[in-house]
């Protein structure tokens, strides 16, 4: 996956995607001067992201 299509899939910014790469938060491989994101890297975030729903559970 493309950075834009990362943001896009995270709801967040192309910069926020990149601060994840070089954070080593998200992991990436170059391909010249662009970024590929495994797309199993993102459905982990995605789905490890808790939301706080204002409930105790």
């Amino acid at each position: 996956m493309t950075v834009t299509e990362v943001a896009g899939m995270m709801r967040v910014s192309r910069m926020t995607v990149y601060r994840m790469i070089h954070a080593g938060d998200l992991p990436a491989v170059r391909f010249g001067r662009s970024y590929r994101v495994p797309l199993e890297a993102v459905e982990a975030i995605v789905t490890d992201t808790d939301v706080a729903t204002g409930t105790d559970e």
